[in-house]
C-alpha cells in the first residue's frame, strides 16, 4: 500500500467521526484505560483457562484410565484451537465490530466450561475443550485491535504494554490459583467451575462496553442518520477477508518472522507447565498447591517489564517513530529468554531455589519482546492490524499447543539439564531476528502490499 493511500483512509475516517461521542478518541482518557485494563483483563482470564487445568496432572488419568499425553491434550486442544478461532473472529470483527464479536463467542465459551465440569469420558472432555478454545479465541484475536481503535499511535504503546503482559500472566495465574483449588477441593472438575465463574463476570462486563471499531461506528451512523456512506464501502468479500490472515502470513516476511519469534516464546511458556511439575514434584516432592507458587518468579518478571515498558515508550516518542523504532525493546530484552533456560536447566538438580529464580528473567524478557513485536506489526500493517494480529495468534499457538505433548517424555528421557539446554539453545537462534528488521525493516516494508508506509522514514 502506498503512503497515501494509507494516509488517505486513516484520514477519511478521522474527519467522518470528528466531533462524533461514538468515536473512541473522543472518549475521556480515563475511559479509554479503563477499556484497555478490561480487555486485558479478558486475556488473562482466557489464558488463565488455557494452563488452569495443569494444577491437577494425575485426577484426569486416574478416572479415565488415560495416559500423561491424553491428558495433555486438555490444554495442546484448546491452545490448538487459538490458532484455529483467529481466522473467523478477526475478519469479522472488521466488517461487523468487535461488541458484537465479544458477546456471542464469550458466550458460548462460557457455557462450554460447563460440560468440561461434569464430563463422564475423555472424549466429551477433549471436544469441549476444542471448542471451548474456538471460542475465547475471539479475545486474544480482537484485544490488540480494539486498543489500536482507543489511541493514537504516539499514545498506544504504554497501553499495548499491558495487552502484551496478559497472554502470559494468565498462564502463569492458572497453575497457581489452580494448584490450591485442587489442595482444597480434591477435585479437578472445580477447575472448570472455577474458571467458568471467571469468564463469566468478565463476559457480562465486555458486553456492556460501546463499540471501537471505527469503520462501523461510521456506517452506522451514516444508516441512522440516512446519509450516503461517508467512506467507500469495503468491496472484499467475506471469503476475502476470511483467507486475508493467511494470504498476509505467507506473503509477509515481517510478520511470519515475527509470529515465529513469538511462537517460540509462547511455547516454551507452555513447556514450563509440563517441566515445573517434573522438577518441582517429582524431584523436590512439592505438592500442586507449593508446585504453582513456584511460578510466582515468572509473575515477577512479567511485572518487572511493566515497570520498564515507559522508559522505552518514552524513547520511541522522541525517536522518528518508524515502526522499526519499537525494535529496540526487543533487541535489548531477547537474550533473557535463553538465559532464563540456561538457568533452569543447570540449577535444578541442585536446589528448588534455582529453577524458581529462573522465572525473572523468563517472564521478563517475554514480556518486553511480545510488547514490542506487537507495536511493532500494528505499525506495520496498521489498516489490516486484526487481520495482522490474528495471523500472529494462529502461528504463536500452534507452538503453544504442540510443546506440552511432547515436552514431558523430553525431560523424563533427556534430564532437565539438557531439554532446558536444548530449548535455551533454540531462543538464542532467533536472537538476531529484531536486529535484522531494525536494520532492513523499513526496505521490506516498502515492497509490501499491505504494510503501512510512515511518513519519515530509515531508507
Amino acid at each position: 500500500m502506498s503512503q497515501s493511500d494509507d494516509c488517505s483512509v486513516s484520514t477519511k475516517i478521522d474527519d467522518a467521526l470528528w466531533g462524533d461521542p461514538a468515536n473512541p478518541h473522543s472518549w475521556s482518557k480515563k475511559f479509554r484505560w479503563f477499556y484497555t485494563l478490561l480487555v486485558s483483563s479478558l486475556v488473562i482470564a482466557v489464558a488463565f483457562g488455557s494452563s488452569v487445568v495443569t494444577a491437577d496432572r494425575t485426577g484426569v488419568i486416574e478416572e479415565f484410565g488415560v495416559s500423561s499425553t491424553v491428558s495433555a491434550l486438555q490444554v495442546s486442544l484448546m491452545v490448538f484451537a487459538f490458532a484455529v478461532g483467529p481466522l473467523l473472529w478477526s475478519p469479522l470483527s472488521e466488517k461487523y465490530g468487535r461488541r458484537p464479536m465479544y458477546i456471542i463467542a464469550l458466550g458460548i465459551y462460557v457455557i462450554f466450561n460447563i460440560p468440561c465440569a461434569v464430563a463422564k469420558n475423555i472424549e466429551t472432555l477433549l471436544v469441549c475443550r476444542f471448542f471451548s478454545g474456538f471460542f475465547a479465541s475471539v479475545v486474544l484475536t480482537l484485544a490488540g485491535g480494539t486498543i489500536s481503535d482507543l489511541f493514537e499511535n504516539e499514545d498506544r504503546g504504554a497501553a499495548i504494554a499491558y495487552f502484551a503482559a496478559a497472554p502470559y500472566a494468565g498462564p502463569v495465574l492458572g497453575p497457581i490459583v489452580g494448584g490450591w483449588v485442587v489442595v482444597g477441593t480434591n477435585s479437578w472438575r472445580w477447575l472448570y467451575w472455577v474458571n467458568m465463574m471467571f469468564i463469566g463476570v468478565m463476559w457480562v462486563v465486555i458486553a456492556c462496553l460501546p463499540e471501537t471499531y471505527a469503520p462501523v461506528l461510521i456506517k452506522r451512523r451514516d444508516k441512522k442518520l440516512g446519509k450516503a456512506p461517508s467512506i467507500a464501502p469495503s468491496k472484499q468479500s467475506v471469503k476475502d477477508l476470511l483467507c486475508r490472515p493467511f494470504v498476509m502470513l505467507t506473503t509477509e516476511p515481517i510478520l511470519m518472522l515475527m509470529s515465529l519469534y513469538i511462537a517460540i516464546i509462547y511455547a516454551l511458556l507452555y513447556g514450563f507447565f509440563g517441566s515445573f511439575p517434573i522438577v518441582f514434584h517429582e524431584y523436590f516432592g512439592f505438592n500442586s498447591g507449593i508446585t504453582g507458587l513456584m511460578f510466582i518468579g515468572v509473575m515477577i518478571g512479567v511485572f518487572s517489564a511493566l515497570l520498564l515498558t515507559p522508559v522505552f515508550e518514552k524513547k520511541y516518542i522522541k525517536s522518528a517513530r518508524t515502526p522499526e523504532d519499537r525494535l529496540p525493546c526487543m533487541m535489548f530484552a531477547s537474550p533473557f529468554i535463553p538465559i532464563a533456560m540456561f538457568i533452569f536447566g543447570w540449577t535444578s538438580h541442585a536446589h528448588w531455589i534455582g529453577p524458581a529464580i529462573a522465572g525473572i528473567p523468563f517472564g521478563f524478557g517475554m514480556v518486553l519482546v511480545y510488547y514490542s513485536a506487537n507495536n511493532y506489526i500494528i505499525d506495520c500493517f496498521s489498516e489490516y492490524c486484526a487481520s495482522a494480529l490474528a495471523a500472529k495468534t494462529v502461528v504463536r499457538s500452534g507452538g503453544g499447543a504442540a510443546f506440552p505433548l511432547f515436552v514431558g517424555p523430553m525431560y523424563h528421557n533427556l534430564g532437565s539439564q539438557w531439554a532446558s539446554t536444548l530449548l535455551a539453545f533454540i531462543s538464542l537462534a532467533i536472537v538476531p531476528i529484531p536486529f535484522a528488521f531494525y536494520k532492513w525493516g523499513a526496505q521490506i516494508r516498502a515492497r509490501s502490499a499491505n504494510a503501512t508506509s510512515a511518513p519519515q522514514e530509515k531508507l
